[in-house]
Formats: C-alpha cells, sequence, structure tokens
C-alpha cells in the first residue's frame, strides 16, 4: 500500500465526468478519492465514471470511499459506474453486494455508451 493516489480527469463535458483512479485505495488514500470525486460533482459533473483499471488495491475504507462518491452523486441527482474493475476488487463488490449498486463495466467507452436512467450516452 502506498499514501499516493491520483484521480485524474480525463473528459469532462456538462453533467459527465470521466477519471482515472491511480494507485491503491486504503485507510490514508480513500479520503483523498472521495473528496476529489465529490469535487467534481459539486462541480456540475454529477454523472461520474471512475476508470479503476490503475487501482492496485482496495480495501473496506475505499469501499467506503465509493459508497460516498455514490451517495454525493445520487444526492446531485447523477450517477456513479465504475470501468475496467480489477478482479480483486470485482470480488469485493460482487461479494459485498455493492456491485448491484455500483454498475460496472468492460471498459470506460462501455461505461460511456451503456445506456443509464441518470445518463445520456455519448
Amino acid at each position: 500500500m502506498t499514501d499516493a493516489l491520483n484521480l485524474t480527469l480525463q473528459h469532462a463535458s456538462g453533467p459527465l465526468a470521466v477519471a482515472t483512479v491511480t494507485g491503491d485505495i486504503d485507510l490514508h488514500t480513500a479520503p483523498t478519492l472521495r473528496s476529489e470525486a465529490l469535487q467534481l460533482i459539486s462541480r456540475g459533473h454529477r454523472n461520474l465514471i471512475l476508470d479503476m483499471s490503475r487501482t492496485g488495491f482496495c480495501d473496506s475504507s475505499g469501499l467506503n470511499a465509493l459508497i460516498g462518491i455514490w451517495h454525493g452523486a445520487q444526492g446531485a441527482g447523477g450517477s456513479l459506474a465504475l470501468a475496467a474493475v480489477p478482479y480483486p476488487l470485482m470480488r469485493m463488490l460482487t461479494l459485498t453486494g455493492l456491485d448491484d449498486l455500483l454498475p460496472t463495466h468492460p471498459t470506460t467507452t462501455d461505461a460511456l455508451t451503456a445506456p443509464s436512467e441518470d445518463q445520456d450516452p455519448i
């Protein structure tokens, strides 16, 4: 685990933002992820897609951060989707039932084109 976590904005247009999460999500970095994602939402990007392909590790603090981001998006009338979720994180989402709450997609492109109640496909 490291103290370095980056949330890099890849695309932002109107209510939609796509950001890549790079690094480990743990007790030390989960607050950064939550804070930066909620800032995107507060700037009007209420439909957020997180590309998780560069996430090396995620513990329960990370899951809690994802739930907090989901709540923030829902509160703003938007949505949170995850793309390119690594197997260990996908397994945690499945075991905890969070895969029913957080839509996951094989790629960011799939997430962008997936029909959703809250998000128009691009």
